[in-house]
């Protein structure tokens, strides 16, 4: 079986792989033989050329691995490594990123070996490595992410923009992608599909590496999210299936699940009593979930003094309600709350990683339009107060809740205590009809179909998905 490097590698990519190509490809089969192969960097490019009559095998000790490149060549089960690739700008990227990978180790073991990176993060230079920086200042001042959002929708636009971005990175995006060596690569951020696209292409891995976009937008979304060239498109709900199609993508390419939320979440068997008892809350009182997302941005202050004066009957001289509010990382505000005086049960939390079982405690919950805690939510059936969005990507949100009859929306801290107050008493009937409906909208499923179809997608790659890696003239020459 041989196999040679189709064109010359420019010299100057060599100092780009350096930090990619410290390993060997022997040394990397020795360690892990169900690992794919990689072309070292330190092999000169005029050494392996087109009319060279050696191959990558022979890289390798006859003695050591005739059995190594035997089942390479009958096509030999490997774990097949998956790269998913996200951006900390919005917690949801994040945790969709994190609740695939922990589908597939939950459905197929070791046959898969996930690695969750930020490619522009770690490889590149400005703008795209300080994102994260960017993004939180724009949504602190959302006129400014509102233009920037609406500005780029073009698409003349934004593929003008990112093709400027390739000209100067797609080299490190280049050396980043090859350094994983994926058979899988899954892109759940907007940005994150044309230039490895591009890359994929002039490497000539089309047909080796397959690229799936997962939308973590449950309704209006930024079209950058869209790219023909992709193998799936995986869409949460059936309004933004639509918007892919209209933006070219072909009925093959998309399907709709749902957005993928954690499996501890979405499979956790959870006993409301039993949960009370575990969190010290009050057994028997109606129970209202208070969020400010990661950073506890928002009203919560207001809302919370407000539930407070709500959820108390003067009358009888006895709270209707228990409130629990997370801060997330927001110590001054947790500080500040729990300093307070209250005539209802009150519990005060941090960061939480088992939103599970707060939500799982709970009646309602009130929180800004965030894609993943509302996913949550209706898997919880919680009725939920969306108080706040996003402009752009997160507006969507709110008649995607409302229109359902999953919720309502009000910006006003004392509409909100009220509209909690009344479910707790006189309108308990709503709050039950709500709840229905929330699990009526809930796919708890969404994650493990993802990983599923995901894998029948490698399958049908056959040996394909078994040649080694071998560099191609760099995508970046051709700019």
């Amino acid at each position: 079986m041989v196999m040679s490097v189709v064109g010359q590698k420019r010299s100057s990519l060599s100092s780009v792989f350096s930090r990619v190509g410290s390993f060997h490809y022997h040394t990397n089969y020795s360690k892990n033989r169900s690992s794919s192969s990689f072309l070292p960097s330190s092999l000169s490019s005029t050494s392996l050329t087109s009319s060279s009559s050696s191959s990558l095998y022979e890289t390798m000790d006859d003695d050591d691995d005739d059995e190594t490149m035997e089942m390479v060549q009958l096509g030999a089960e490997r774990t097949k490594n998956v790269l998913i690739l996200m951006s900390d700008t919005g917690g949801g990227h994040r945790a969709s990123a994190e609740a695939i990978k922990d589908a597939f180790k939950l459905e197929f073991g070791d046959e898969y070996n996930i690695i969750i990176k930020d490619v522009w993060k770690e490889y590149t230079g400005w703008p795209l490595n300080d994102m994260e920086r960017q993004y939180k200042f724009m949504v602190k001042h959302v006129q400014l992410w509102k233009v920037a959002f609406h500005s780029m929708q073009p698409k003349w636009i934004h593929s003008m923009y990112l093709a400027a971005i390739a000209a100067f990175y797609a080299k490190e995006v280049e050396a980043g992608l090859m350094e994983y060596k994926p058979d899988i690569i899954i892109s759940v951020h907007p940005l994150m599909q044309h230039i490895p696209l591009w890359v994929l292409k002039w490497q000539g891995l089309q047909k080796k590496v397959i690229f799936v976009t997962v939308i973590t937008d449950l309704n209006s979304c930024h079209r950058t999210w869209f790219h023909p060239g992709v193998n799936r498109c995986y869409c949460p709900s059936e309004e933004v299936a639509k918007r892919a199609s209209l933006d070219g993508l072909e009925e093959s390419q998309i399907q709709v699940f749902g957005l993928p939320v954690r499996p501890s979440f979405a499979r956790a068997v959870l006993s409301k009593d039993d949960l009370r008892v575990e969190l010290k809350m009050d057994p028997v009182l109606p129970a209202v979930l208070l969020m400010g997302g990661g950073e506890g941005m928002g009203p919560v202050k207001k809302t919370a003094v407000a539930l407070g004066e709500s959820l108390f009957d003067k009358k009888l001289g006895k709270p209707l309600g228990q409130l629990i509010i997370i801060c997330g990382r927001n110590k001054s505000l947790a500080s500040t709350l729990e300093s307070m005086e209250w005539k209802i049960p009150v519990k005060v939390r941090g960061f939480e990683k088992q939103m599970e079982k707060w939500m799982g405690t709970c009646d309602c919950i009130i929180t800004k339009a965030g894609p993943g805690t509302i996913a949550e939510a209706l898997i919880r059936g919680l009725p939920i107060i969306l108080n706040d969005y996003i402009p752009g990507q997160e507006k969507g949100n709110v008649p995607y809740v409302v229109d359902n009859g999953a919720g309502v929306f009000t910006r006003s801290p004392k509409e909100t205590a009220k509209i909690v107050a009344e479910w707790f008493s006189t309108k308990q009937d709503e709050l039950k009809r709500m709840s229905e409906n929330a699990l009526k909208l809930a796919k708890p499923e969404a994650v493990f179909e993802i990983v599923r179809d995901l894998h029948e997608l490698a399958a049908q790659r056959g040996p394909l998905a078994n040649l080694p890696y071998m560099l191609t003239s760099s995508f970046t020459s051709l700019i």
